[in-house]
């Protein structure tokens, strides 16, 4: 397996892995953030490769300040065989070559199988509310 930033040319076959594993949502359209990780500096999508095909992608970027770690998702017929753990790292050590000292994921709090598989590899729960607003009007599928 082989781990490595992708491109416009795996934009489809992330998609469709993110909504598989159930990760997209209506109101947050995962083509339109697959581009904007694209197109920024400070962003990439990261992919598991096995003999060329995709079977896990996450998202990670920063503001120079904190690390964020989206969208980590692996082929569930490839569940617990290291992938996930393999691509956190490689978020990880994206990051710190970016000098970003801290990392940080939100994890919908309903999902206790991925809490636990994070709570495995250290994160811990900080003591804080996150807050949003929407920064444009709402849509019927919001």
């Amino acid at each position: 397996m082989e781990i490595r930033p992708l491109d416009h040319t795996h934009r489809a076959t992330v998609i469709s892995l993110w909504e598989r594993c159930g990760l997209s949502r209506p109101w947050n359209p995962p083509d339109e953030d697959f581009d904007r990780a694209q197109a920024g500096p400070t962003s990439t999508i990261l992919g598991a490769l096995d003999d060329g095909v995709v079977v896990g992608a996450v998202m990670v970027g920063h503001d120079g300040h904190r690390g964020w770690i989206y969208y980590l998702a692996v082929d569930p017929v490839r569940h617990r065989a290291g992938t996930g753990r393999a691509l956190m790292d490689a978020a990880e050590d994206w990051l710190r070559s970016a000098s970003v000292p801290k990392v940080q994921l939100m994890v919908r709090s309903a999902n206790s199988a991925t809490l636990g598989f994070y709570d495995a590899l250290g994160f811990a729960t900080e003591d804080v509310v996150v807050r949003s607003r929407w920064l444009r009007a709402p849509t019927a599928t919001d």
